[in-house]
């Protein structure tokens, strides 16, 4: 079981998404769940996206400021990944 950063809701980790955060800093969608670096999780909507950004939970969990370039890749990410 994972929490959702954004609805805090517990889910089973194959229903949520994984943002990761490389050893270099970059920040990405992990689809498969399997790349190397901190990761976090959201539910696969754009409800519980925007409520990180908002709430600054990414920023928290990951230890650095995520500029909002990151939120534009991460949607585009995330409707490539709903579809």
């Amino acid at each position: 079981m994972r929490l959702c950063l954004g609805c805090g809701e517990g889910r089973p980790k194959s229903q949520l998404i994984r943002i990761v955060k490389t050893k270099e800093g970059d920040i990405s969608v992990d689809i498969t769940g399997k790349k190397s670096g901190r990761g976090a999780y959201i539910c696969n909507n754009a409800d519980c996206l925007n409520k990180l950004e908002k709430n600054k939970k990414l920023s928290r969990s990951f230890s650095m400021e995520i500029p909002s370039e990151i939120f534009v890749k991460l949607r585009e990410e995330l409707a490539d990944a709903t579809d």
